[in-house]
């Protein structure tokens, strides 16, 4: 079977979307560190209409890896002309088909440096782009982090910065040199599920800058836009049933195709230094105050997600759509969103919140996404306090009850009891810390939890979770969720 690539486009079926521009003249202007599945089905999409659009011929994506696993992306998409398929799975079983080649180019920055500065330093490049994870962030508001507490950081800045090591050490490296050359610097936007991404981005670059040159942190204060952004799109991990099905419907080998559901969101604070494409001619949604969007998603889809994680892997489920199928788990989950989560939020005017909540059980119940409850667990102790704490914390200071939210946490700590029993395995860079914090008695994981911490000042909280805790550990979870839900 042909692998997939440029000149096997026209044996694909009609129906599939290819792109219309690889003939074409078209210029890097966008550099994006982070190019995983995430990227791939939603940013890196949407500038692919827009190519085909022929409105974004100076928009065209390199892609950056400096993981060890990014070499593996290095090859499958030099080995595809730089294409990919991705797949949107409908509610009723069907399929979509369409080929990816916004990613023009791709540079893993082990194999090259010399090459990827001078990408970051073209005056082409106009918007640098991250999707590193909510861990990739070497600055950290809600856990307190800063640069100098990033031991590749500390090696990258004794260095002069001579070989990054990191995303925010490379973009620093390259705004020196843009400065030095006098090339207008580029917008930094993360896509990243961050409240407030584009200030957490801000704070990363000016705090690496900061270690290496004063004056240069003072110009990218001055002279640097970091917008916000709203990134939504359930995009699991790519399977060997996604391979194949990719080799069965389409009669080609893709190395690393992905899926997703159908539904796409992307919400962007205006605030582009240098110009940007014309995103909202591709769905996107332009504004000039993104905190209500940007806390909506993540205090409801994202904080519901770590609501399901725990909860539906205790019950022994595998996939979201199996949990949520369970009318106990979806009724914990109902719960937290609209007696919770909802009474924090600012809603914009004409945003049906109820209605966003219906549509959100829609898409974990689609069956066809196949989405694991393990991915969403993957690096909990960043997710957690992004997303559930400051739901908890605005509960608490309003003196609202917090029963789900408390014991939400309590199905974090019985999973992460079910790590050190073997039952789960734990993908987090502070994963040995919550283990052991778990092992101890109930109060021991607030205690050893340092974003937990401040919740053991709340009586309230604390009767609420040591109640939902020691329900899981002496009754188990079906007992546990029949009080909760009687509870609430």
């Amino acid at each position: 079977m042909e692998r997939l690539g440029a000149r096997t486009l026209g044996s694909l079926p009609r129906a599939v979307e290819v792109p219309g521009y690889l003939d074409e003249d078209l210029r890097i202007g966008i550099v994006h560190f982070g190019v995983g599945n995430f990227h791939r089905s939603h940013q890196a999409m949407y500038v692919e209409r827009l190519l085909n659009a022929g409105t974004a011929r100076d928009w065209a994506i390199c892609g950056v890896g400096l993981l060890d696993r990014d070499a593996r992306m290095r090859d499958a998409l030099a080995e595809q002309d730089g294409l990919y398929t991705l797949t949107l799975r409908e509610p009723d079983g069907s399929n979509r088909f369409s080929v990816i080649g916004a990613i023009r180019r791709f540079i893993y920055a082990p194999d090259d440096p010399a090459a990827l500065l001078e990408q970051l330093v073209s005056p082409d490049v106009r918007i640098v782009s991250l999707t590193v994870t909510e861990g990739g962030y070497v600055s950290d508001p809600t856990t307190g982090r800063s640069p100098q507490d990033d031991p590749l950081v500390i090696e990258e800045v004794a260095g002069g910065l001579a070989q990054p090591r990191t995303a925010f050490g490379w973009i620093v490296a390259a705004l020196r040199e843009r400065r030095r050359r006098g090339t207008a610097p580029f917008t930094v936007m993360s896509c990243d599920n961050i409240q407030g991404n584009g200030r957490v981005a801000r704070l990363s670059v000016e705090g690496v800058a900061r270690l290496v040159d004063a004056e240069l942190a003072d110009w990218i204060a001055a002279e640097v836009s970091f917008p916000s952004t709203m990134v939504d799109r359930i995009t699991p991990v790519t399977t060997q049933t996604d391979v194949d099905r990719i080799a069965t419907e389409l009669g080609v080998e893709d190395a690393w195709p992905v899926s997703s559901e159908p539904f796409t969101q992307w919400v962007i604070e205006d605030v582009f230094a240098h110009g940007r494409p014309p995103f909202e001619q591709a769905g996107a949604v332009l504004v000039s105050d993104i905190d209500p969007y940007e806390a909506i998603k993540l205090r409801l889809l994202n904080a519901s997600h770590q609501a399901l994680a725990y909860i539906g892997q205790l019950m022994g489920y595998e996939y979201v759509h199996e949990a949520v199928a369970d009318a106990r788990i979806a009724g914990f989950v109902r719960a937290y969103m609209e007696q919770e989560a909802v009474p924090t939020l600012v809603v914009p005017a004409g945003f049906e919140i109820a209605e966003y909540i219906d549509e959100l059980f829609v898409r974990f119940g689609n069956p066809h996404v196949q989405d694991f409850l393990a991915r969403l667990s993957v690096d909990s102790s960043n997710r957690i306090p992004k997303f559930l704490v400051p739901v908890l914390a605005d509960g608490v200071a309003a003196g609202a009850a917090s029963g789900v939210g408390a014991s939400i946490i309590a199905t974090w700590r019985a999973w992460c009891r079910g790590v050190d029993a073997g039952q789960f395995a734990i993908d987090d860079v502070d994963g040995k810390v919550l283990v052991s914090a778990a092992a101890q008695e109930p109060l021991g994981f607030l205690r050893g939890v340092p974003t937990l911490t401040p919740f053991l000042e709340s009586p309230s909280f604390v009767d609420a979770y040591e109640r939902a805790a020691n329900a899981l550990e002496q009754e188990g979870p079906e007992a546990f969720l029949g009080a909760v839900l009687v509870q609430e």
